[in-house]
């Protein structure tokens, strides 16, 4: 059997308390999780369950406490050189046009300026930018800026993409247009996907499986579900019998975990 594209085993995360004294806050607590290659993985759970925590350990921005990850079959040491990530907030450069962005990571691994930008208007064209290459972020949407993030991951052709609500800021019309790109894009290069998002329609119209995390601390995963619909798929998936008897499955495993961290949440405030 080929090694998981990624392999958390009994992750657990903890961050040091402002006061020496008090004990450290633990985020994830034995955690075993595996993508496979090509996989798409979606991860669902209550506001502070550790969602994110996780994809930052995967990218070895964070190191664990105890556990491992790793990835390939090889234990992560340091930043995951094999994974791009694409984060809720966007990492475009306002003063450089949308190919300029697009480009910039190859032009620094030390590409030739000309074949990164040559590249990079390819994938503005797969993306439905290619008349918006010499645009600056400040002239596109925001549907557009996402789609240029997009091209930014994914030019480097990375083997794991991890993927923390991307779309969240968007309006709903937006978002089901960018999970369509999303599902397209991902369909001709089959990557290893990691999607957190708060939106469990949007982890079954996406995912191969669906793993739910209950609320924190020291969060775990209390279910998975494989999505039984066949791709290709689209977004209008949400209307078939089966992905609404899939919803009330985990919704009903979820639900608690939801009210339980809100509840968590405004003791703290």
């Amino acid at each position: 059997m080929p090694s998981p594209a990624v392999a958390l085993r009994q992750l657990r995360i903890a961050f040091p308390s402002p006061r020496r004294a008090d004990p450290a806050f633990v985020a994830v607590e034995g955690v075993d999780l595996d993508v496979a290659d090509g996989e798409f993985v979606a991860i669902v759970g209550p506001t502070g369950c550790g969602k994110s925590t996780l994809l930052n350990a995967t990218a070895g921005l964070l190191a664990p406490a105890s556990g491992t990850v790793s990835i390939f079959g090889v234990p992560l040491s340091g930043l995951n050189r094999q994974a791009g990530y694409l984060f809720q907030a966007e990492a475009l450069f306002p003063w450089k046009t949308a190919l300029e962005n697009v480009a910039l990571g190859l032009e620094v691994a030390g590409r030739a300026q000309g074949a990164a930008r040559a590249l990079a208007r390819e994938w503005l064209t797969r993306v439905g930018l290619s008349a918006f290459a010499d645009r600056y972020p400040h002239m596109l949407s925001g549907g557009q800026r996402k789609r240029v993030g997009l091209a930014q991951v994914l030019i480097r052709d990375p083997k794991i993409l991890l993927m923390d609500e991307p779309f969240g800021p968007l309006d709903a019309q937006t978002r089901q247009i960018m999970g369509n790109l999303l599902l397209d894009l991902w369909s001709a290069d089959r990557k290893a996907v990691l999607f957190v998002t708060h939106d469990l329609e949007e982890a079954i119209a996406l995912a191969d499986r669906v793993v739910i995390m209950g609320a924190g601390p020291a969060s775990r995963i209390i279910g998975q579900w494989q999505v039984p619909i066949s791709r290709p798929r689209d977004i209008d998936v949400r209307l078939e019998p089966v992905f609404h008897q899939l919803h009330r499955e985990i919704w009903t495993a979820l639900k608690d975990e939801v009210v339980k961290g809100y509840r968590q949440s405004e003791a703290v405030g």
